[in-house]
């Protein structure tokens, strides 16, 4: 059996409080929902949004300001974007970035994904089959 170790303050005086002008925060569901599913570069990427985002999540740096802070190339910033964006973590309309607020989790059943309002909708009792093949 495994102990639960018993979290404590280290260093009192240095407890993080958040700063008097700017906004930031990571909902902690990233990394276990989303960081697996994405790139070094776009987990880099995500965290810088997050950090220079305002309170709506908007942030306006270029490409070419991004690559010099997070020490990559421009194209390795356009492949990581693409990640967030595909995964619905961000919004992008040059010169606009917006965090977008994490979807509802997506519970597993039977190797598919399915959504809790698929969960919750009423099952047909005619036996019908989804003539998709597949799992929404």
């Amino acid at each position: 059996m495994t102990a639960r170790i018993q979290k404590r303050v280290l260093l009192p005086k240095r407890v993080r409080r958040p700063p008097a002008e700017g906004f930031s925060w990571v909902d902690r569901r990233f990394l276990p929902d989303y960081a697996a599913r994405l790139s070094r570069d776009a987990i880099l990427l995500y965290f810088f949004f997050t950090a220079a985002s305002d309170q709506h999540g908007l942030s306006f740096y270029s490409d070419s300001t991004i690559a010099v802070r997070l020490k990559l190339s421009e194209k390795a910033i356009s492949d990581a974007r693409a990640e967030l964006v595909t995964l619905d973590l961000i919004a992008w309309q040059r010169p606009l970035t917006q965090v977008l607020a994490l979807q509802q989790p997506v519970l597993q059943r039977n190797g598919g994904l399915q959504s809790l309002a698929e969960l919750l909708r009423p099952k047909s009792n005619s036996g019908e089959n989804n003539s998709t093949g597949r799992d929404s």
